[in-house]
């Protein structure tokens, strides 16, 4: 299973995201669980399983595939959650 985290240039929020992402799946304890960050633009439904965006580009995402929005990209305990629902919907957990 594959995150992608994703900002609007693929350098700051989305590695950040990305950074907390590997520390979830660390917590959580997922097996086979890869994770990485880019830019929106350089994405396709084919990049990853589960694609994760901040609020404001919930409408750049549409057509992606399974798609996370966070209110907050700095809310762990929302981030957790959304991690642990994403990985148990493609059946890793």
């Amino acid at each position: 299973m594959k995150f992608l985290a994703m900002c609007s240039t693929g350098l700051g929020s989305s590695f950040m995201v990305r950074m907390n992402i590997e520390t979830v799946v660390r917590e959580l304890g997922l097996q086979d669980v890869t994770v990485e960050h880019s830019d929106i633009s350089s994405a396709g439904p084919d990049s990853a399983d589960v694609f994760v965006v901040a609020k404001d580009l919930e409408d750049a995402v549409q057509g992606l595939g399974d798609v996370v929005v966070l209110n907050s990209i700095i809310d762990m305990d929302e981030l957790r959650g959304a991690v642990k629902e994403a990985a148990a919907r493609h059946g890793v957990a």
